[in-house]
């Protein structure tokens, strides 16, 4: 059944926004899209473009088609996003990391606007108030951190997303820096393998998000993101890659001393890559209990979503 919550995603071309966007649509929302007229050129891991491959142009046309109302207007233009924001009820920011901080621009617009019922800060990552992580990611898991911290303190009906880790980061490559597929021949692994991770793809964390937008419970509460058939350790990621292609692998573990050392002497994406490895890998940023007062499992509250496994997605590499 169609859900009269109009929803409103900006990022809605980036990697993952373009994914709540598609999800959204499924769903039966009202859809909205505040798009610039000029798309920013920062520089992204070449991983990304991978696993996303459709160009901006072709995205907003494809929107277009499905129904997706586009609304020209930009973050840094108050008098467009409160235009924009008064359009709906639910706002979801999936902005990319060097515009974390700028979304105080769209809580102060949302304050002005006056009605919306819902807001999804720019997360889609781990919790970002249980973490153990190093730099560079460190800096932007605390932005994150202090947004939360201003919703909070404005009184701003809100859900946060935590995720985890997305395929097209970790899965697509089994988190070999510089490679787009998996390994046929060596792995190098972080830490001893034995440490959980979470694993999702993008368009399941879309379905995910619009299953949270439309869902009252978790209002004012953090969704988390940690499907029993993709709480797996690196080396039963491996293992199931291993198994697909009939062949074992090399195996070289890097201790946390040295993926430490490497992570303080590479240069973007590396460092930034190897950190979220790090995080996930070998300080276990995924494995901890949650508080049902203020947390929602995601795969609890909507057990009826047909999830990705880690094991499926890794077919498309066979």
């Amino acid at each position: 059944m169609a859900s009269e919550n109009k929803i409103l995603i900006l990022g809605a071309t980036g990697a993952i926004g373009r994914h709540i966007v598609w999800a959204s649509i499924k769903a039966g929302n009202p859809t909205y899209a505040l798009v610039r007229k000029t798309s920013d050129n920062v520089n992204k891991p070449k991983l990304t473009e991978a696993a996303n491959p459709e160009t901006k142009e072709e995205l907003l046309k494809n929107y277009q088609a499905s129904g997706v109302i586009l609304l020209e207007g930009d973050i840094n233009d108050h008098e467009t996003l409160v235009n924009a924001i008064k359009q709906v009820d639910t706002v979801i920011c999936a902005a990319g990391r060097l515009l974390i901080e700028d979304q105080v621009k769209v809580i102060k617009a949302i304050k002005e606007a006056g009605n919306v019922k819902r807001f999804f800060p720019s997360e889609f990552g781990l919790d970002v108030d249980r973490h153990d992580a190093v730099e560079p990611v460190r800096q932007v898991f605390e932005e994150k951190a202090s947004i939360r911290r201003v919703v909070e303190s404005e009184g701003v009906p809100y859900t946060y997303l935590c995720c985890h880790a997305f395929t097209g980061y970790f899965l697509r490559n089994l988190a070999q820096i510089d490679a787009t597929d998996p390994p046929r021949d060596k792995v190098v692994i972080l830490g001893d393998g034995n440490v959980r991770g979470a694993y999702v793809t993008e368009a399941d964390v879309g379905t995910y998000t619009i299953r949270a937008a439309n869902d009252p419970n978790t209002l004012n509460k953090a969704v988390h993101i940690r499907l029993p058939n993709n709480y797996l350790t690196a080396n039963e990621v491996i293992a199931l890659w291993e198994k697909k292609i009939g062949k074992t692998l090399e195996k070289t573990y890097v201790s946390e001393e040295q993926v430490l050392k490497d992570i303080q002497t590479s240069s973007f994406p590396h460092n930034y890559l190897l950190a979220l490895y790090h995080s996930q890998q070998i300080k276990g940023d995924a494995v901890y209990e949650i508080d049902p007062a203020k947390d929602v499992e995601a795969y609890d509250a909507y057990p009826d979503v047909k999830y990705t496994t880690a094991d499926e997605y890794l077919n498309q590499f066979k």
